[in-house]
């Protein structure tokens, strides 16, 4: 993979956008899956079982595009500003899909920047893969001043962070190495140092806390 150094617009885009079909194909996949057995069922509860899975695989397909839309694409209305309870409620239908993790949401404020409602979405993204084996996803987010300070914290029995996900964020350009799965972080690193911030990770095997403060 190439480094971010070498990163086009275009390049980040191509990453982004598969990240998304990736995280696309298990929901639609199973779908897939669902709708191959329907036809071929004739037991009730066996179709009564395929229709449920079918419908627990469009709301997460749903989910996951609802999310990306506004976390990697240009949703959120065509003002400065977006309601708080649009990325709380995309979060919440990730988690959804991972009974194993709650979620404590301590955001006061009613409106964020568009720019720190994407860095939000995509920390809590990265905090959410880290929980393997469950735990708890604690979102903050407050502006005041003209700066939005925002934090996620996972904890949780096994908390893990891909090395080259640590990397794009921290600026290390030895370990950086631009793939799907490390693209958000690279697209949100540069958000937050085009708006005069930056971003901190602390990581131990029992929780992963990652802080970003930016200009709004």
């Amino acid at each position: 993979m190439s480094s971010p150094a070498d990163l086009s617009e275009i390049d980040l885009a191509s990453l982004l956008c598969s990240r998304l079909c990736h995280d696309l194909l298990s929901p639609i996949g199973a779908m897939n899956n669902g709708l191959e057995l329907l036809a071929d069922e004739t037991d009730p509860e066996m179709r009564a079982r395929c229709i449920e899975l079918l419908t627990d695989s469009a709301r997460a397909s749903a989910s996951k595009l609802k999310f990306f839309r506004l976390a990697f694409g240009a949703a959120g209305g065509f003002g400065d500003k977006v309601d708080v309870n649009e990325p709380r409620q995309l979060i919440e239908g990730l988690v959804a899909d991972k009974p194993r993790v709650e979620l404590q949401w301590h955001v006061p404020s009613d409106l964020l920047a568009k720019p720190a409602v994407k860095v939000l979405l995509n920390l809590a993204l990265i905090g959410l893969d880290g929980l393997v084996r469950g735990g708890q996803l604690i979102i903050a987010a407050e502006e005041n001043g003209g700066t939005c300070e925002i934090a996620v914290n996972a904890t949780g029995p096994k908390v893990v962070i891909d090395a080259a996900v640590a990397a794009a964020l921290s600026d290390d350009l030895a370990q950086a190495t631009m793939s799907p799965r490390t693209a958000p972080a690279y697209m949100i690193k540069q958000i937050v140092r085009r708006n005069g911030g930056d971003i901190q990770l602390a990581a131990t095997p029992e929780s992963l806390v990652i802080g970003a403060m930016l200009r709004v």
